[in-house]
């Protein structure tokens, strides 16, 4: 090799070498966004997730969180935006937008949860090791992170409702469009109103109920507003944790490495650990210190309400398989 080529390789073999080491030495920040108050547990758990993934990064991938529709405006617009590459990572419910997510919202049915009961972190799981199979057709666009279960809603309500009757005609705010069914079978009036907007809508009377878990009902300070809520829970929410697919991809292999083994199942179940803890701090805070008053509807009652619930279950299942979906058999997995 003569020496002119010689040279002209080592300067390659240089320029190579600084490339590799300037792209391993850059830092990336990733734009998270999500809907819900800095006082959410999502907000609190996002903040340490993020800490931790910056640490092991050793500060080369770093986050920027916008709460509170901060950075794309209303929760509907959640998914989209991350789909769109306005935000990189979005944090949203599957219930703002009724029927984008079919399948997934087979998981929002009512008194649908695992045959052992309600378990956030064993919903996660399920959920998150389900979605690629069944739910990641209707996410087109999306990269999942993880796949979660909300703490069951209760009905916070400005008067008391002691039983199915009393349902009746009253306007009720619903999380999903199985929730609306429900409601709409025991004669109350659905209103589809954005989380944060629910507190000012039960003030000025525009709802005369909302369903929430306790530790939204909490986040939203709806004990100020609706004095009571209605036990036991009707059903669950879905969320996910999702990310632009382009942005993922573009991350070098160790970083995405890095981000992986934070999410999945191992993610969601961390989450779900700390999103069910907060619940139960919620619940004694609103009757301890706000002054929430419980009504646990009698069993017959609860019956009543499950016997309204089969034909909207059954309905769904059916919906989805005459779509081509495995409905059955995803909601099989999940519930057993």
């Amino acid at each position: 090799m003569g020496l002119h080529k010689l040279v002209k390789a080592c300067a390659l073999a240089v320029a190579i070498v600084f490339t590799a080491v300037s792209a391993r030495a850059e830092t990336i920040t990733l734009k998270l966004s999500h809907f819900v108050p800095p006082v959410h547990a999502f907000h609190k758990w996002a903040v340490k997730w993020t800490q931790k993934i910056e640490k092991e990064s050793g500060g080369r991938l770093k986050f920027e969180i916008y709460p509170n529709g901060q950075l794309v405006g209303p929760p509907n617009r959640q998914f989209d935006a991350a789909r769109n590459g306005i935000t990189d990572i979005a944090f949203c419910l599957h219930g703002v937008t009724p029927g984008r997510y079919p399948m997934t919202e087979l998981a929002n049915l009512p008194f649908t949860w695992p045959s052992d009961g309600v378990n956030l972190p064993e919903m996660a799981k399920r959920m998150t090791e389900l979605a690629p199979k069944y739910l990641a057709a209707e996410h087109k666009g999306l990269h999942i992170l993880f796949m979660v279960m909300a703490n069951p809603i209760v009905i916070y309500s400005r008067v008391p409702i002691n039983s199915v009757a009393d349902f009746k005609g009253k306007k009720i705010r619903f999380a999903s469009i199985t929730n609306k069914q429900l409601l709409d079978a025991m004669g109350a009036v659905p209103m589809l109103i954005p989380p944060p907007e629910s507190q000012d809508a039960l003030a000025k009377g525009i709802a005369d109920g909302a369903g929430f878990p306790h530790e939204a009902g909490f986040a939203y300070k709806l004990a100020s507003v609706a004095p009571y809520a209605i036990e036991p829970p009707l059903a669950s929410a879905t969320f996910a944790l999702v990310m632009n697919p382009a942005k993922y991809k573009s991350l070098p292999p160790d970083l995405r490495a890095i981000l992986d083994k934070e999410s999945g199942v191992a993610g969601a179940m961390d989450f779900a650990k700390d999103w069910q803890a907060f619940e139960k701090f919620a619940r004694n805070f609103e009757i301890t210190k706000s002054g929430l008053k419980i009504i646990t509807l009698p069993p017959a009652e609860v019956d009543k309400m499950k016997a309204l619930s089969k034909p909207i279950i059954e309905k769904a299942l059916e919906a989805q398989e005459k779509a081509g979906h495995k409905a059955r058999e995803f909601f099989a997995a999940y519930t057993k």
